[in-house]
């Protein structure tokens, strides 16, 4: 029989996966002959057979993909060399080339490596760092490409002959599982106190590090924890003394902390699961699922998360979580642990030993720490289920970097490299008709926030090989990623982008939805806490006609000044007082309303310094700000007036007091008049609703609703005017699930298809994806 040749290459996330082996598993079920390879490219198979074999084999392919890698193109062409006289299959050392592949995400402990971490007579009984090509860590050890041993942090590591068998077993599910490892040869945890001294378990009559973690905990003590992708700090959350001490000593006052518990069955008396939740909850990426707390739920410590109505929580996703919620979970059935962010306060999460011990010195009483290194800091993920599916808070372990693949038009986009903005940073590459977004990386403001993104920037460049024609920023001009773009733009002699703020929000809504590059405009409706405009004020309550290219804004909010600039962010008060004197002036609101305590209050501030400040145009910039105007609300109801200790606050805050107002709550009305949606007619019926006694829930309700259906109204008669049958909803205010969710529903009862965002966050997350195409847009256009 002659036996025909073909070359077939697999892209995709395809390597450190277990992909080799189910391609040899295959191959050896159909009788091919030949061999598979790791390049830079993906995996390439050199393959002989008849045509019915070489056609199963793709087909099976595709139809038996292991559960963490992902297919992108299957391409076939014929090779004319001889078959080898060897009738076996083998899987080839993998070489280095151009890197067109991609790196897949950390995943969750699988089921058999549970299984095994639980079972008293197998060699990795509560070992911690088990793992095979189904799960564990990924790009938190990754160095380089290929995705080999060598080029992560497990290099230090040589395995023992146990090991090393599986390893070279290509039927093993451990076969090229790059951190593979055992108590014999692999990395090993231990517990050190505040002095640095390690804790000895048996004399605590602990069996090992986690059970002693536990016991501790327990006695409702701090203990930082070195995770995959990052430190942890952990106290009980039932010990109301121990949660306000973190608070406290973590310097997090009011931000709600995430949770972890054992199981499914252990989070559902606390917040209310739907199916997609506890889907998302067991999933390989294992985020933090955001849901409604029960009103019925067992008690926890109070400060949990203050000011909300929703907690988060997420299950055990590496085996060193596994062990040690087991182990709470005999000394406290059903309690969850508090599992937050190892940092203090906005700065970015800990991933050193050193580094925690010093940096956590003040907070945590304990560390739970172990000697593999975190090569790229990862933060969990945070998801939650709007309008029926899920939506993205912060998009970091477990999803980052899978790529997002580019609409169709944007074939020849050239590689480029988006900087994201100044909040809730990503960065994005975009190359190969794909956009990598990078993880969650956090607020620019904060140096050493700053330090970690230029870090993480540099590993993407030197893993990716990355080359771009283009770098690719934000229009305002004081943004760190800007001016770190600019420098770098000069540096390489190579184009700077500059891209409106929010036309990259609508521009990251249209891409993660497919929308076509030729598929013309779309209204976009752009709701954040501010972005540079074009006219040199700061925009946030916009209603744009945008494409990838190019945008008009059509209307929005009105323009009011934020009196003392940044200092307008945090206090929430000095927006209530600028909307009422630009909207109504203030000599009416003191006369009409002047028995207010909101009224007597704002008096008692520099009001005069405020108004000359504004008067002269100094530190007192105009905006549109649709999270300003949350910020106003929520003061003059007294919500969250004064300060606010972690951005959204105010907001957040004052959509929770509206969903406890009765159904006919009513609706304040917002009208359309010359390209601005008006808030006087909001404001009067406001202090109105005030001065009659009406309950702050109701009109922080009444300002919802009236806000949706102004919205909607207004996209309703510009879509109408300028012929659009589209409209992409983007911004951090549409983190507001009721504002969101009455919008979608609103909108498309009136006929017209909602974009939104499933696969980027909404927030100022997404915003890198968006620059990338629109800097593609326009370069082709060029």
């Amino acid at each position: 029989m002659s036996l025909r040749g073909e070359r077939i290459r697999v892209r995709g996330l395809v390597q450190g996966v277990g992909f080799r082996p189910t391609v040899w598993r295959i191959a050896c079920d159909l009788t091919l002959r030949g061999q598979v390879i790791n390049d830079g490219e993906g995996v390439l198979v050199h393959a002989w057979g008849n045509a019915e074999q070489l056609d199963a084999f793709c087909a099976e392919l595709q139809s038996q993909c292991p559960p963490l890698a992902r297919i992108d193109t299957i391409e076939r062409v014929a090779n004319d060399q001889p078959a080898p006289e060897d009738a076996a299959f083998i899987i080839a050392e993998s070489r280095t080339t151009s890197v067109h592949t991609g790196i897949v995400a950390d995943a969750a402990t699988c089921a058999a490596c549970r299984a095994e971490i639980f079972d008293p007579d197998d060699r990795r009984f509560r070992y911690p760092f088990t793992n095979c090509t189904h799960c564990g860590p990924r790009l938190s050890i990754v160095r380089g490409i290929p995705y080999d041993r060598a080029n992560t942090s497990m290099a230090p590591f040589e395995q023992c002959p146990a090991c090393l068998s599986e390893y070279k077993n290509p039927a093993d599910r451990r076969f090229h599982a790059q951190p593979n490892a055992c108590p014999v040869c692999g990395p090993r945890v231990w517990l050190v106190d505040t002095q640095g001294e390690r804790m000895e378990p048996k004399q605590h009559q602990a069996t090992d590090a986690m059970a002693l973690t536990a016991a501790l905990l327990a006695q409702g003590k701090i203990v930082a924890i070195k995770g995959i992708g990052g430190f942890h700090l952990a106290c009980d959350a039932a010990n109301a003394e121990a949660v306000q001490t973190l608070r406290e000593r973590k310097r997090r006052y009011d931000k709600p902390f995430a949770l972890m518990a054992s199981n499914v069955a252990d989070i559902e008396p606390y917040i209310e699961l739907d199916d997609a939740a506890r889907e998302l909850l067991q999933s390989p990426a294992a985020p933090i699922v955001l849901a409604p707390h029960r009103s019925d739920a067992p008690a926890l410590a109070p400060r949990l998360a203050p000011g909300q109505t929703s907690l988060g929580f997420m299950l055990p996703y590496s085996p060193l979580h596994h062990i040690l919620l087991a182990d709470w979970a005999e000394l406290k059935p059903g309690v969850p642990l508090v599992m937050t962010s190892g940092n203090r306060s906005d700065e970015p999460q800990c991933t050193d030993n050193s580094d925690a011990g010093q940096r956590l010195g003040a907070i945590a009483d304990y560390w739970l720490l172990h000697d593999r290194e975190i090569v790229n800091r990862v933060d969990d993920s945070v998801v939650r289920i709007d309008a029926g599916a899920p939506r993205f808070l912060r998009r970091a372990r477990g999803y980052a970097p899978s790529p997002i693949p580019l609409p169709p038009g944007f074939d020849d986009a050239p590689p480029l490299l988006a900087l994201g903005a100044e909040l809730k940073n990503t960065f994005c590459l975009l190359r190969d008709n794909q956009a990598i977004l990078s993880q969650h990386l956090g607020d620019l403001e904060d140096a050493r926030t700053n330090d970690a993104w230029e870090a993480a920037l540099d590993l993407y460049r030197r893993l990716y090989r990355h080359q771009p024609q283009a770098i690719v920023v934000d229009l305002h001009p004081d943004y760190r990623s800007t001016r770190f773009g600019r420098e770098l733009a000069t540096e390489q002699a190579i184009e700077l982008i500059e891209v409106q703020h929010h036309h990259a929000h609508i521009a990251s809504v249209l891409a993660e939805n497919r929308w076509p590059r030729d598929a013309g405009p779309v209204l976009g409706v752009a709701l954040d806490g501010l972005g540079m405009g074009d006219d040199d004020t700061l925009w946030g309550g916009e209603f744009l006609r945008a494409d990838y290219t190019d945008y008009t804004r059509l209307a929005h909010l009105p323009a009011v000044p934020l009196p003392g600039g940044t200092r307008a962010l945090l206090e929430p008060w000095r927006n209530t007082w600028s909307q009422l004197q630009s909207q109504l002036g203030w000599k009416r609101v003191t006369e009409r309303w002047g028995g207010l305590e909101l009224i007597d209050w704002l008096k008692q501030q520099p009001l005069t310094a405020f108004e000359q400040m504004v008067a002269r145009d100094l530190n007192s910039p105009l905006s549109s700000s649709c999270g300003r105007l949350f910020d106003a609300v929520a003061g003059a109801l007294g919500v969250r007036r004064e300060i606010i200790t972690y951005e959204g606050q105010a907001a957040i805050e004052l959509e929770n007091l509206a969903a406890t107002a009765p159904d006919e709550a009513g609706a304040y009305t917002f009208e359309l008049d010359q390209g601005r949606l008006t808030t006087d007619t909001l404001w009067t019926a406001l202090l109105d609703d005030l001065a009659d006694g009406d309950e702050p829930a109701r009109i922080a309700a009444r300002f919802h609703n009236g806000l949706a259906v102004g919205i909607c109204d207004t996209v309703a008669k510009l879509t109408s005017e300028h012929d659009l049958d589209t409209v992409a909803l983007s911004g951090g205010v549409f983190q507001n699930r009721t504002l969101f969710e009455h919008i979608e529903k609103d909108l498309s009862q009136r006929g017209l298809t909602v974009l939104s965002h499933r696969q980027v966050p909404t927030n100022d997350g997404g915003i890198s994806l968006g620059q990338a195409l629109v800097a593609a847009a326009r370069l082709e256009q060029a």
